[in-house]
């Protein structure tokens, strides 16, 4: 170990070389920098630099096109003319000022899938009435999760929102019906919501002035009694006491009864006014786009069930019967004719009808084959259509564009 020339140690060495030479050459960083760095990144506009920490109120906004956040200085400057493309760089997207906003959720991909659900939840908004299974009602929204999916993740883009686009204008007429629905439905909850609300406030007030009254009646009959026992004798003192006693016990005990009696009435009252409201608000009464069934909300349309065909162990195809040829009892032919003759042959079990059908069978077979046909099929069953995918997954045929759904 060396030393130095004084004979003594300094302050932070080991063994080996001065420490300080060691700590020279490492690259110490502050554990918060990186956090602080993403901070401050995301008060700073991208487009004039603008930061937060000068300017307290100023406000960032995105647009559903893009998601580029920027401030609303910037917004105003740039888009208060008309369109323009988005001033982010690598981003050529034409905004509109009209549809910026400000961002709900503070992870921007959160504010893009929510954005992405709601849209397509608007125009797949089947309901599950509407449905004969609840199986039928999984799968359709299987499909529907699988298309948020696509679109989130970026798989298919163009294919789903084409999609998207085909089933909105074939079904605009069933996606209108449930939109009124379900602005219906939002209407009476908020009604009967603010219904509640009214009805415990009055029954907090109620209270409140029961008790009122109960105390002040405690009040007048103590202030009673000792008038009367001031102003009487001292013999008629504990007949007093104990006949304001006996005065307020019953008077106590008939309040509770009259209040008991109020608050059930009260109670029946609610309970049949709630009934009849729900029964108004359930029967259609043709007021509006949503209610043109004339049917109960939520009651599905019975549908009378096909009579069970006989069972067919062949599912349909006739082993008999041909489509282009029907089969004889005999066919003229000098070499088959000796063999109809011929005892022999015929003890060992041959039979010429059996050669009859195998042959005319060779000789057909391929007419029933179209090859253009068999592949469209086979495309066309391989890509379904769009306008199709609320039917198929409801295990029906598709619905045509105008017919209404219950």
């Amino acid at each position: 170990m060396s030393l130095p020339s004084n004979g003594t140690r300094h302050r932070g060495e080991e063994d080996g070389e001065p420490l300080h030479l060691q700590l020279r050459s490492l690259n110490i960083h502050t554990p918060g920098a990186n956090m602080s760095d993403l901070a401050t990144d995301s008060e700073v506009c991208p487009v004039c630099k603008s930061s937060r920490y000068l300017n307290p109120d100023m406000r960032f906004l995105i647009n559903p096109e893009c998601y580029h956040k920027m401030c609303e200085s910037c917004v105003d400057r740039i888009f208060s003319s008309g369109p323009a493309p988005c001033p982010v760089a690598g981003c050529h997207k034409t905004l509109r000022k009209n549809r910026f906003r400000k961002q709900t959720f503070e992870d921007i991909g959160v504010e893009r899938e929510v954005d992405i659900r709601k849209r397509v939840m608007q125009i797949l908004n089947r309901r599950e009435e509407e449905f004969d299974t609840k199986l039928a009602y999984d799968n359709f929204l299987e499909q529907r999760e699988d298309m948020i999916t696509n679109l989130v993740s970026g798989i298919d883009v163009a294919k789903t929102e084409a999609q998207l686009s085909q089933y909105a204008a074939a079904n605009a007429k069933s996606i209108r019906h449930n939109k009124a629905l379900e602005s219906q439905e939002s209407a009476s909850f908020l009604k009967h919501q603010s219904l509640e609300q009214e009805q415990i406030r009055l029954r907090r007030e109620a209270a409140r002035q029961d008790y009122d009254n109960e105390r002040r009646a405690l009040l007048s009959d103590k202030e009673d009694i000792l008038t009367r026992l001031a102003t009487g004798g001292a013999e008629e003192a504990e007949a007093i006491a104990r006949e304001g006693k006996r005065g307020m016990l019953k008077k106590s005990s008939a309040r509770r009864s009259e209040e008991e009696r109020i608050k059930r009435k009260q109670a029946a009252l609610l309970a049949d006014s709630k009934r009849a409201q729900a029964l108004a608000d359930a029967v259609d009464t043709g007021t509006g786009p949503a209610l043109d069934s004339g049917l109960i909300k939520g009651l599905k349309r019975i549908k009378t069930p096909e009579p069970e065909k006989p069972y067919d162990p062949f599912g349909g195809i006739r082993p008999d019967g041909r489509d282009y040829y029907q089969l004889q009892d005999y066919y003229p032919s000098s070499y088959l004719d000796p063999i109809r003759d011929n005892v022999q042959m015929l003890a060992g079990g041959y039979d010429l009808k059996e050669y009859y059908t195998r042959s005319l069978l060779e000789a057909f077979a391929g007419l029933g084959c179209f090859i253009d046909e068999e592949a469209g099929a086979r495309d066309k069953a391989s890509n379904p259509s769009p306008t199709g995918l609320a039917a198929s997954a409801a295990g029906s045929t598709p619905l045509p564009v105008d017919e209404d759904i219950l």
